[in-house]
């Protein structure tokens, strides 16, 4: 099925009024309620075809690159680290490390296998530990986990800003900054896997994609899969990107006008990338479930369920060599089935790090 885009502009207007239409109960996850394109990319100047090709890879790190300027023991095994970012315009935020047994920063000899942990829209750096048990899974006594703030609508994405580029650069703060910094003086091996959920879904499909040979498995649950499905998933997460005041406009551009990079932080259109990944999808289907409070609804959750069957679908099709997906109905976008899920798939997780328990 071809996608049909609105002209550039439209859709600022389309994402507000579908944030701001009527839904179901309120969720339950703090968030706001609330076919492949096959024909050719719209024109674009030469600068703007420049910038394209920029967004398909972050920006190289600033000159100071990051740093920890103060480390927080939050509880057992749970450590913040205050890092300090040039990525991110030199502004300080937080990543809490889970730790695994016997871990010691000190120790420049000895590194683990690492699981990174991807928060949603509207969460923080603490929401994996808040709202699930985490802390709590044996089989992570063995796995640093690294759950690392990525604002509170970033996308995992090194903002467009109108072609300027800059501050904030959430995929570079992550994907050069953070993990070399991990690398060198936290104990963080180079054997790793990511997952993530709603918003971070996404941000560990594109981290997995863009970045080959970073991560060995990638898991996803309720994940944004392909927002370039049709205007109703593309004016959604415009109105995400357009939270807390922010011009939707930063984040990728227009979607007609910058085409290629809205397709280069789609998962869907990078499913070549993840073929030799072991991948696991998940997603319910937006209807009333065991998990849910009676009477409630997600329009949210049923779009991502389409956007990711079409990219199950994609993968199939590339030859994905190791997909596992657990689509779900009844369900909706909430914590309680996401708990469930990382439960679900970890086995293939720490199958990939070579952990067993």
């Amino acid at each position: 099925m071809r996608a049909r885009l609105r002209t550039p502009g439209l859709f600022v207007l389309a994402a507000v009024l579908l944030v701001l239409a009527p839904t179901g109960p309120a969720s339950a996850t703090g968030a706001p309620p609330g076919a492949p394109e096959t024909g050719a990319v719209p024109t674009a100047t030469a600068a703007g075809a420049r910038q394209a090709v920029a967004a398909g890879a972050p920006r190289p790190p600033g000159p100071h690159g990051a740093e920890v300027v103060a480390r927080t023991q939050v509880a057992d095994r749970q450590v913040d680290l205050s890092v300090r970012s040039a990525a991110l315009g030199g502004r300080t935020v937080e990543v809490r490390l889970l730790t695994p047994d016997g871990w010691d920063p000190g120790d420049r000899h000895r590194h683990w296998p690492t699981l990174w942990l991807l928060h949603g829209c509207c969460g923080n750096y603490t929401s994996w530990t808040a709202m699930t048990d985490v802390a709590r899974i044996d089989g992570l006594r063995h796995v640093l986990v690294v759950m690392p703030e990525a604002g509170w609508n970033g996308w995992y994405s090194d903002w467009w800003n109108g072609g300027r580029g800059g501050d904030p650069a959430w995929e570079t703060f992550h994907t050069v900054e953070l993990r070399r910094l991990l690398e060198r003086d936290w104990g963080a091996g180079r054997d790793r896997v990511v997952a993530g959920l709603s918003m971070g879904g996404q941000g560990a499909l594109l981290y997995a994609a863009r970045h080959p040979g970073m991560f060995r498995a990638v898991a996803t649950y309720s994940g944004s899969a392909h927002p370039l499905l049709n205007d109703e998933s593309v004016a959604r997460i415009m109105g995400f990107f357009a939270g807390q005041g922010d011009d939707p406009l930063r984040v990728w551009g227009d979607p007609v006008a910058q085409r290629r990079i809205w397709q280069a932080h789609d998962p869907f259109h990078l499913a070549g990338r993840l073929r030799a990944l072991p991948v696991y999808l998940s997603c319910g289907d937006g209807t009333t479930g065991p998990l849910d409070p009676p009477g409630r609804t997600s329009d949210l959750e049923a779009d991502f369920n389409r956007q990711n069957h079409a990219l199950a679908a994609e993968l199939k099709r590339v030859g994905a060599h190791h997909l596992t997906t657990h689509f779900y109905g009844p369900g909706t976008h909430g914590w309680p089935y996401w708990q469930r899920e990382l439960h679900a798939s970890l086995p293939m997780l720490l199958g990939a790090l070579g952990v067993t328990g």
